[in-house]
């Protein structure tokens, strides 16, 4: 089974998004082939600016079960690869007190594995 793409729908239901963001994101060989296995699971997944550099948290990418070395551990922060003046303006965005960085969506363009990022505020409950 492979996954076209990944959607984060508790995400979409509990943020309204205000912007959208491609980002790509840096992967260790075994977990490109968990990603097209269909086993990566980002309902809790967000990302932060750190140092000038994006980062990707909680993105629970399963260990793949052929690997013979080197298997990452499933929950481990992840570097997201954005232009400088992406991370700029994310970064003041998310300054903005009660906005969040999440991720929306995984998906592959081009061969290459991309994050959907919003720039997102909570949605009141009641």
């Amino acid at each position: 089974m492979s996954a076209e793409s990944i959607i984060n729908r508790k995400a979409l239901r509990d943020f309204h998004v205000l912007e959208r963001y491609e980002a790509g994101i840096e992967l260790k060989g075994s977990e490109v082939k968990s990603i097209r296995a269909g086993k990566a699971n980002i309902s809790d997944a967000f990302a932060r600016i750190e140092n000038g550099e994006a980062f990707l948290y909680n993105a629970d990418i399963q260990p793949y079960e052929k690997a013979s070395h080197e298997i990452p551990a499933a929950k481990r922060v992840r570097k997201l690869l954005l232009h400088r003046q992406e991370i700029d303006k994310l970064y003041g965005e998310t300054q903005v007190a009660g906005r969040a960085l999440v991720v929306l969506k995984l998906y592959w363009k081009n061969g290459k594995l991309k994050a959907e990022l919003g720039v997102a505020h909570g949605k009141m409950a009641g």
